[in-house]
């Protein structure tokens, strides 16, 4: 793949899967915000995500998509290239593998640099864009954005409020606040954390829809599983902030249901993230997706009505 330089390798450990038995999404954001490290020393910035960094790299959107599951013990290798930059921005490619060579993720996620005393972007030095260039390289088709791709369906720059979602009745599925663990050396709440606290706030959502869809299709054993994500980055909580989280039905097919997922401040009315996500109803004895049938379909769209986006 050219225009690639490695960036992380390693394994999924028991730890790090959840109860589909295979690597929980937060980990894999883990992996990529270790590999965005290793990209920052390429570029002359080692000192992006040290405590006393006067300058870093700071996600504002990611898309991800899962292709295949990782499971404990299984060795995964990243590489990574730069698709684009501009002055203060880039956008960041990074392929995650099995051993055999069989795309396990991808993500793109466009970081901005900023100063850590105020958040502001300001220009990339004069040698990290020269590196940056020198990085450029493409994303290989097989791990290329499906049905969120996010060259066709930009972030809205607007802002997003509880009173959109109060207009819509979106149900709130998580809530919570955010600990110091969950942060970064910054102080800010870590990209992983909130992919984790939605991970686990969407079963209140839909374990008994799924187990319904199970029942229909004759499972015995039932999950989820995520296919692609989106999330737009908005403003950045700290340990000790409030937190809750609203979804709403984005679509929903025979095989896929996506929902976007707002995680908002219940002081303030803003969000911290906005985000979409497509999954699956996941047989965990055979790993196969389970189809969704018409009745179950119409229930969906009662339990989270339409309205909220990116």
């Amino acid at each position: 793949m050219s225009g690639m330089i490695r960036l992380w390798s390693g394994i999924p450990n028991t730890w790090d899967c959840d109860e589909m038995g295979h690597m929980n999404v937060r980990v894999y954001v883990e992996k990529a915000m270790e590999g965005l490290g290793s990209l920052a020393g390429a570029i002359h910035m080692e000192h992006a995500f040290r405590a006393n960094a006067l300058s870093t790299m700071l996600p504002a959107e990611h898309h991800i998509r899962y292709i295949r599951e990782a499971i404990a013990g299984q060795p995964l290798r990243m590489t990574g290239c730069v698709l684009d930059w501009d002055e203060t921005s880039a956008l960041i490619y990074q392929d995650m593998r099995h051993a055999d060579g069989r795309p396990a993720a991808a993500f793109r996620t466009r970081v901005q640099h900023i100063a850590t005393s105020s958040g502001k972007p300001f220009p990339w030095s004069t040698r990290s864009r020269a590196q940056l260039e020198a990085l450029k390289g493409t994303q290989p088709d097989d791990t290329k954005p499906r049905g969120l791709d996010p060259d066709v369906t930009p972030i809205p720059s607007s802002m997003a409020t509880m009173d959109q979602v109060s207009k819509i009745g979106a149900p709130e599925i998580g809530r919570g606040t955010i600990l110091p663990r969950e942060c970064d050396v910054f102080g800010r709440f870590a990209a992983p954390g909130f992919l984790g606290r939605i991970s686990d706030s969407v079963p209140i959502l839909m374990s008994e829809w799924r187990e319904n869809v199970a029942a229909s299709n004759a499972s015995e054993r039932m999950g989820g599983a995520v296919l692609e994500y989106r999330l737009g980055y908005r403003k950045g909580p700290r340990a000790g902030d409030r937190f809750v989280i609203h979804t709403s039905l984005a679509d929903v097919r025979e095989k896929t249901h996506s929902f976007a997922h707002w995680v908002l401040n219940p002081d303030t009315g803003e969000a911290y993230v906005t985000s979409q996500a497509v999954a699956v109803t996941l047989d965990l004895d055979t790993r196969k997706v389970i189809p969704t049938p018409e009745k179950q379909i119409a229930e969906l769209e009662k339990l989270a009505p339409r309205g909220l986006t990116l």
